[in-house]
């Protein structure tokens, strides 16, 4: 398992940051499109899906441009994080997330797991730590079990996994458009220019 989990973290180091677009955003170079599209949450909105994981610096490091700009949609896009799970370590940590959108903590948390994780070097590594850690930043300890432990997060993880396989994802951070298209930050061409390639395929999806 160490050993997935290290060929995972090196998935996610792949990306190179590179300037922004000089060329056109073209099918091929800067996204893909899924050989079958993925039926979307809200069919009369258009979905962009980000995966992600606490664990990945790349993640950690779009989260910002994605959390500025995600707040300044229309109201016809759906943003929708999910958390990747490739098992292990991973999998615990989409279980802290779902956990606490359960109880309507993700947004006081996600950004301070990130940072722990990141920059403290805490890897919130087991179901004992993660209670600890939720606990000391104010969550109800009986109410982020209950959520762990519950049939609606079990259900949530499972929706998960079948996601990323559906969206063919092989590294995070990746995003999907409306269930049809999907990149990363290297073939975007960078951080900023990752919402560049969203707001396309959004205005794509709009005029379609």
């Amino acid at each position: 398992m160490r050993n997935i989990m290290f060929s995972w973290i090196a998935l996610c180091g792949l990306f190179l940051f590179t300037s922004a677009h000089a060329q056109p955003i073209e099918e091929g170079k800067n996204y893909i499109s899924l050989r079958s599209p993925v039926a979307t949450q809200e069919p009369d909105k258009i979905e962009v899906v980000t995966l992600f994981w606490y664990g990945c610096p790349h993640c950690y490091q779009l989260e910002p441009t994605l959390d500025a700009w995600q707040k300044k949609l229309p109201e016809d896009v759906n943003f929708i994080r999910v958390p990747a799970m490739f098992g292990g370590i991973w999998n615990l940590h989409g279980q802290l997330y779902y956990s606490l959108e359960a109880i309507g903590a993700t947004e006081q948390l996600h950004a301070v797991i990130f940072d722990v994780i990141q920059n403290n070097k805490q890897r919130l590594a087991t179901a004992a730590e993660i209670t600890d850690f939720v606990v000391k930043q104010g969550i109800d300890k009986d109410s982020f079990e209950k959520a762990w432990n519950s049939f609606a997060v079990k259900s949530q993880l499972q929706k998960a996994k079948r996601l990323a396989i559906a969206y063919q994802i092989s590294g995070v951070p990746a995003l999907v458009v409306n269930g049809k298209y999907t990149f990363d930050i290297a073939s975007a061409g960078g951080l900023k220019e990752t919402t560049e390639v969203a707001d396309y395929l959004i205005n794509h999806e709009r005029n379609n």
